[in-house]
């Protein structure tokens, strides 16, 4: 009996020295990967290649929908451009920003205030800052994203690889993939209805469409366009599917079941207020169908065009939600 106690406790020792060892070899091949990403890994993006060493900890953003990208990864930039719309934070990002240096705009960057930072990543974009790529890189470590259309997660996706995040920025994807097809499910036929986007600035007024940021949302919702503005922007939009500058002459071409403006208007900016204010006075503006039936709705530029990223899609989400509950 005890001879046989004995070859029990035997083989469940050898059992004991097998795990262990596989587990030992586990924990190796683990520590070995997470070792490679730590020492250094290459992202290819809109300018090339570049090597980044470690995971990076002070990174500086120069565009706002990066901003907003950033901070759905659970990182807070040390230096980002200002938003297009607050001073100099959109509202609903402010309170995350409170200790991030404000380092130009996007269309102006301020290469003194960047350096200063010492940051071990830099991520803008090839449209706004392209020649300014060399010097950036001579600062930092240097990753561009190709353009900023509608579809942001693209973008979302490399700024993931850059700073080492790609789990994290997958979740958040996901996140965002599942409240789109739970929303669109809700709605149900509501997204048989045609939609119409129209944005005001100081004494500019546009069309926006289906390459928008809007626009891209309302096609993943499966919302429908009306046939005149599908003529219109095949006819002539040198913004291609983006958006197209109107005149008066224009606003029935805005008409659709529901209707969604916005108004692009700085602080200090009265100008693109009045703008809003004559166009939606005008008779043409009265008589469109979906002012008539109470239908048109004014929502906010920084969350439905301005901002551009994650953080903005979710709460135009529920901005959309919210609508059509009514």
């Amino acid at each position: 009996m005890r001879q046989n106690i004995r070859k029990i406790l035997s083989v469940f020792a050898i059992l004991a020295v097998f795990l262990v060892a596989a587990c030992g070899n586990k924990n190796d091949e683990t520590k070995e990967k997470s070792s490679e990403k730590e020492t250094g890994y290459t992202i290819e993006h809109a300018m090339g290649t570049t090597e980044i060493k470690g995971t990076p900890k002070r990174v500086v953003i120069l565009t706002n929908e990066g901003t907003e990208a950033l901070l759905a990864l659970g990182i807070t930039p040390v230096g980002a451009v200002q938003s297009w719309l607050g001073n100099p934070w959109y509202d609903h990002i402010k309170d995350d920003m409170k200790d991030v240096e404000v380092v130009g705009t996007e269309s102006e960057v301020n290469l003194e205030k960047i350096a200063a930072l010492k940051p071990d990543l830099i991520i803008g974009n090839k449209i706004r800052q392209e020649k300014i790529y060399d010097k950036l890189s001579q600062i930092a470590p240097t990753v561009f994203a190709e353009t900023l259309r509608g579809d942001w997660k693209e973008n979302f996706s490399l700024y993931a690889k850059a700073v080492n995040r790609e789990e994290e920025g997958t979740k958040v994807l996901d996140q965002y993939e599942d409240k789109v097809a739970a929303l669109k499910e809700k709605l149900g036929d509501k997204t048989n209805q045609e939609v119409s986007v129209v944005r005001f600035m100081a004494g500019i007024t546009r069309i926006y469409y289906t390459d928008s940021f809007s626009g891209v949302i309302f096609n993943e919702l499966g919302f429908k366009r009306t046939a005149q503005q599908e003529k219109l922007f095949k006819a002539d939009s040198k913004l291609g599917n983006l958006a197209v500058e109107v005149g008066k002459e224009a606003i029935p071409d805005m008409d659709g079941d529901v209707l969604f403006y916005f108004t692009y208007a700085p602080e200090g900016d009265t100008d693109a207020a009045a703008t809003e204010k004559e166009w939606t006075n005008d008779s043409l503006w009265k008589n469109l169908n979906a002012v008539k039936n109470g239908k048109a709705y004014k929502v906010d530029d920084a969350t439905w065009n301005t901002a551009g990223g994650v953080l903005a899609a979710n709460i135009m989400l529920d901005d959309i939600d919210k609508i059509f509950s009514k």
